[in-house]
C-alpha cells in the first residue's frame, strides 16, 4: 500500500456566505456511494446552524457521531487550536472512508491546506482536492455575494480606504486554492447569465480549472471525491492576495445571534429578513425556527435579499424550542435597524 493510499482523504469545500456549501455536502452525504463519511464544520457565528442542518438528515453514510462542529471562530485562524483536535477526535472514529470539511465563509483555505503539510497530520489524512462553492446569479450580476453596491459607493467616494474590496479578497483567495469550481443555483440562470457568472470567476483564476454548474448542490459525487490530488503538496504555488501576510483577521465582518418568539407563518418572517436585508447591508441569516402550532422545525436561509426556507425535522422531546437566527454582515452594518425590523 502506497503512503497516498494509506492516509484518509480529505475534501476541503469553500466558498463565501451563502453560496451553497451545506447543500452540496448534504447531497454528497446523501449519496455517498458505500463511502462511510466524516463531516468538519466551520462557522463564522454563535450558533452551529450548518452542522445542526446536517446533524438532521439522518443519513446512514455519516451518522449524526461523525459530524464534529467548530463553531464561532476560523477554521484558517485557530489551526493548531482548534482543527487537529478536531481532526483527532474524527479519525478515532473507525472505518473513516473520506472527511469532508467545510469552511466557514470568511475563511482562507490556504492556512487550513498547509496545515496538512505537519508531520503529525500528513502522516494521516491527506487532502484529495479543494471545491469551491460560488454564488452563480449574484456573480451574473457582477458581484461575488448579494447587496455589495453600497459597500462599492462608500470605497468610491473614501479615497482613504484600500483599494481592494475585502469580500473580493476572501472570495479570489478561495478561487486560488480550488481544483474545481461548483456554480451553485445554476438552475436561476439563463445561457448569458451563467456566461457571465463563468467569466467572473474565470477572473480570479491564475491557471485553468474547471466550472461545473449545480442545482441544489447535484453535482455526481465521482466529479468532486477520489481526485487523490495531494493539494497540500501544491499549495504553496498556488499564489493569493494574503501570502505576505503573518497572519489575519476578519475585522470587516460583524455576527450576532437574534433570538425572536415563534411566528404564525414562516412567508412573512422571510419577508422581514429580507427587508432587514436590504435596509441593513446584511450578508447572511441562517437560524432556526418555531412556528405556531406546527410540530417541526424551522430552517431560514438568507443570502442578501434572497430568503429560503423549509422544515426539516420533529423538535425532539425536551428540546428547547425557539427562534434563534445568526446574523452576519460587514463590520459596523445596522445590527439596531435588523433588530427593529426582524421584531416589528
Amino acid at each position: 500500500m502506497t503512503e497516498l493510499a494509506a492516509r484518509v482523504p480529505c475534501t476541503v469545500v469553500t466558498g463565501f456566505l451563502g453560496a451553497g456549501k451545506t447543500t452540496l455536502i448534504r447531497h454528497l452525504l446523501e449519496n455517498a456511494g458505500g463511502r462511510r463519511l466524516a463531516v468538519l464544520v466551520n462557522e463564522f457565528g454563535d450558533v452551529g446552524i450548518d452542522g445542526e442542518v446536517l446533524k438532521g438528515c439522518g443519513i446512514e453514510s455519516c451518522p449524526e457521531e461523525n459530524i464534529v462542529e467548530l463553531a464561532n471562530g476560523c477554521i484558517c485562524c485557530a489551526v493548531a487550536d482548534d482543527f487537529v483536535p478536531a481532526l483527532d477526535q474524527i479519525l478515532a472514529r473507525p472505518g473513516i472512508d473520506h472527511i469532508l470539511i467545510e469552511t466557514s465563509g470568511l475563511a482562507l483555505p490556504k492556512p487550513l491546506i498547509q496545515a496538512f503539510q505537519w508531520p503529525g497530520v500528513k502522516s494521516r489524512v491527506t487532502v484529495d482536492s479543494v471545491i469551491a462553492v460560488v454564488d452563480g446569479p449574484a456573480l451574473a450580476e457582477g458581484r461575488v455575494a448579494p447587496d455589495l453596491e453600497a459597500l462599492a459607493a462608500q470605497r468610491a467616494a473614501d479615497p482613504s480606504l484600500d483599494h481592494d474590496d475585502p469580500v473580493d479578497e476572501v472570495f479570489g483567495d478561495q478561487v486560488a486554492c480550488a481544483d474545481l469550481i461548483v456554480l451553485s443555483k445554476a438552475d436561476l440562470l439563463d445561457g448569458a447569465a451563467r456566461r457571465a457568472a463563468t467569466a467572473r470567476v474565470t477572473r480570479y483564476l491564475g491557471r485553468s480549472v474547471r466550472i461545473v454548474p449545480a442545482e441544489r448542490g447535484r453535482v455526481d459525487p465521482a466529479v468532486l471525491l477520489g481526485q487523490g490530488l495531494a493539494v497540500e503538496e501544491v499549495i504553496d504555488g498556488r499564489r493569493t492576495a494574503h501570502d505576505d501576510e503573518p497572519e489575519h483577521d476578519h475585522d470587516d465582518f460583524d455576527s450576532f445571534v437574534l433570538e425572536l418568539p415563534a411566528t404564525l407563518r414562516p412567508e412573512d418572517l422571510a419577508e422581514k429578513v429580507a427587508a432587514a436585508s436590504e435596509a441593513a447591508e446584511v450578508l447572511r441569516v441562517k437560524g432556526f425556527v418555531e412556528v405556531t402550532g406546527k410540530p417541526m422545525r424551522l430552517v431560514l436561509q438568507a443570502v442578501g435579499p434572497r430568503v429560503s426556507h423549509h422544515f426539516d425535522r420533529p423538535w425532539e422531546v425536551g428540546e428547547t424550542r425557539g427562534t434563534r437566527l445568526v446574523v452576519i454582515g460587514l463590520k459596523g452594518f445596522d445590527r439596531a435597524a435588523v433588530e427593529r425590523i426582524l421584531a416589528a
